[in-house]
């Protein structure tokens, strides 16, 4: 049976625990707060090139465009399939990490020739302890998760488009856990690199704008330009994305935590109450039991 003093200790180790564990969830809760109040002040800009992108899309000739996918078959040994992995530097987030580890692990069975871009520090360990997968990990393009920012997700797009511009990649994906809402993540995959035309709603323009555009010098040299800033918006919005749900799985995981605490404190008070009535009704009994002796 432990003694008092072991049950005093134990009480102790487990409150400061519980002062820890709801330190962090209160840094999570405002962190969260801060990444979506950044992904709402980029995703307006982002959603406008979203709509300039629809009204290029009805003066040009898609099947020419080397951004969009095309209906030509490419033989299965020269696939070349693209991942980004987004995951975070640190643990205690309940299956956030995990959940986006074991999905780019059953994408990197499809194919043997992967190129991986790990964000953030987990993904980058996991992948390094299965060199049984055929990829390459790009080791100067793999960074540390963080705070998102928009000078990341520019660096690491630019470095994707060129890759898939001169076919050292056919297709660029990204894996990464989308917050539905408070209660609710996801781990999805979407396909960043080449694009599809259904993405743009072209047929809302055309119901909404009467006027004709003019393009200088021309529709498809515009939608060079602007192509690659689309690519750097959603990047930077998985990696917000991600950020949050990230920050959301934490303040879950320590509120979870500080339940438990505070279960096993009161367990531990009702034992050391017990022990501790129980040690005075001995001692009661002593002293009665020798008063009695020497009348």
């Amino acid at each position: 049976m432990e003694s008092l003093r072991d049950i005093r200790n134990r009480i102790n180790s487990v409150q400061k625990t519980m002062k820890i564990t709801n330190a962090m969830y209160l840094m999570a809760s405002s962190k969260l707060k801060k990444a979506r109040k950044a992904l709402e002040e980029t995703e307006p800009y982002f959603e406008s090139l979203q709509r300039a992108i629809s009204k290029i899309i009805l003066h040009t000739d898609l099947t020419n465009e080397r951004f969009f996918a095309t209906d030509k078959e490419i033989p299965q040994d020269q696939i070349r399939q693209g991942y980004i992995i987004i995951t975070s530097d640190r643990g205690l987030a309940g299956a956030y990490n995990h959940n986006v580890c074991r999905l780019a692990e059953e994408e990197l069975k499809k194919y043997p020739y992967d190129v991986l871009f790990c964000i953030g520090q987990s993904g980058h360990s996991y992948f390094n302890r299965h060199p049984e997968l055929s990829f390459r990990m790009d080791e100067e393009y793999s960074f540390s998760a963080g705070t998102p920012s928009l000078w990341q997700a520019r660096d690491l797009a630019d470095h994707i488009i060129e890759l898939f511009l001169s076919g050292e990649l056919n297709a660029v994906h990204v894996i990464y856990t989308k917050m539905q809402n408070a209660l609710v993540t996801t781990t999805e995959m979407i396909q960043l690199l080449p694009l599809h035309g259904d993405l743009f709603p072209s047929n809302k323009v055309v119901e909404t704008e009467t006027y004709i555009e003019d393009f200088d010098p021309s529709p498809s040299a515009v939608l060079r330009k602007v192509i690659p800033n689309y690519v750097k918006g959603i990047l930077y919005g998985t990696m917000v994305e991600s950020y949050a749900a990230e920050q959301n799985a934490r303040m879950a995981a320590m509120d979870s935590a500080t339940e438990n605490a505070k279960e096993i404190v009161s367990n531990l008070s009702l034992e050391y109450n017990r022990i501790r009535q129980a040690a005075i009704t001995t001692e009661i009994t002593e002293v009665v039991s020798g008063a009695a002796a020497q009348e």
